[in-house]
């Protein structure tokens, strides 16, 4: 056998005598899905805590056992983080008989005063590395352990509200699932914001589409300190070392600092569960390819962020896209075919954000890829 698949066997005699991620709501199985698996938690009460030379509370994971042999692992958290303070994200991939070093995930902060809002690049290692937002290893793992480090100021320190790791195997197929008809011919209101005309505006899709949906719930909530303009919300995601807004975890982070709301990122294996978040009355972010959304487009290889709002009689998918030129006519809202969305999404192995109150009805977590 090759190396890969004697760590794949060996990874999946780990899964299957593994226990669940410790603190986690169960997850009922409808179906299986070898492509992608979430663990989200805010109880920690089973974190080893202890203090790190400057002061700071360092929370430490139990295992957080992945029910799918994994090979990219993303980390989401929520946290109120006051003025100064700053938290710090690590990982560790863990397969049988082997623990990684712990990465460096995150620096994050609302302010960037105490430390930048950075990814932190050249990880890479015989294990594995970090592209920006996502630990990549190189062979198959069955668990992670997540450590957080609040770091503190003058006396004040982060709170970890949630915590959230969205694991995925990329090298297998996803999962076709029956499409979610109660969606079909469902349009959620959702405000239209433009990426576009904003001085220094540059890449701003990711904030563009998160600023839609908090704007959507600053209205169903009242809450207006979340109806935020698209320069706002960039401001706040923006990653020093990326030098860009397209930081997913960064983009979560930021809408899950408001009180009482819930964001992370994770994978699905098909549009309709999308479908059954817009039947459940929540706009989805999906990242996406520009260019593959509409057949014939100029070529354009990077990733694009849109907010999906619902659905056409026939399925295909209405969105809020942030890349409509408002002064060259274009739209906002747009209609793409059912297939090319699926198509553009691959870009990103079907990466979503999730947004959303926390006392929110949510769909029923059916394969295990939400809370």
């Amino acid at each position: 056998m090759t190396k890969w698949i004697q760590r794949f066997a060996a990874t999946l005699a780990l899964i299957g005598a593994a226990a669940a991620f410790s603190g986690c709501k169960t997850v009922p199985h409808a179906g299986k899905s070898n492509f992608s698996c979430f663990r989200g938690q805010d109880n920690f009460s089973k974190y080893t805590r202890s203090t790190d030379a400057d002061g700071n509370t360092v929370l430490l994971s139990p295992e957080i056992k992945s029910r799918i042999p994994w090979n990219e692992l993303i980390v989401s958290w929520n946290a109120e983080a006051p003025a100064g303070t700053y938290v710090k994200i690590e990982a560790s991939a863990i397969s049988s008989g082997h623990h990684t070093k712990f990465y460096t995930v995150a620096l994050w902060s609302l302010d960037n005063l105490a430390a930048p809002r950075t990814s932190i690049r050249g990880q890479k290692d015989d294990d594995g590395t970090v592209d920006t937002d996502t630990l990549i290893v190189n062979e198959p793992a069955a668990a992670a352990q997540i450590r957080v480090t609040l770091c503190a100021t003058n006396g004040t320190s982060p709170t970890l509200k949630f915590l959230g790791a969205s694991f995925s195997n990329t090298k297998v197929p996803v999962a076709t699932r029956p499409p979610n008809h109660a969606a079909w011919g469902k349009i959620i209101p959702t405000p239209e914001h433009t990426q576009h005309g904003y001085p220094n505006a540059k890449g701003w899709c990711s904030p563009t589409s998160l600023s839609m949906a908090l704007s959507r719930w600053a209205e169903v909530l009242n809450r207006p300190e979340m109806n935020l303009t698209v320069p706002e919300v960039a401001a706040k995601v923006y990653d020093t070392d990326f030098a860009g807004t397209g930081n997913w975890p960064f983009n979560t982070a930021f809408a899950g600092s408001f009180s009482g709301m819930r964001s992370y990122v994770t994978r699905l294996d098909d549009l309709a569960e999308v479908e059954d978040w817009i039947a459940a009355g929540i706009p989805v972010i999906l990242s996406a390819r520009w260019d593959w959304l509409r057949p014939g487009r100029p070529l354009d290889k990077d990733g694009h962020l849109i907010t999906c709002i619902g659905f056409t009689e026939n399925g295909d998918v209405v969105i809020n896209d942030p890349a409509a030129h408002l002064d060259r006519g274009d739209s906002v809202r747009q209609i793409y075919k059912r297939a090319d969305v699926i198509h553009s999404w691959t870009k990103s192995h079907n990466a979503v954000y999730l947004v959303y109150p926390e006392d929110a009805k949510i769909p029923r977590n059916s394969f295990g890829h939400w809370q």
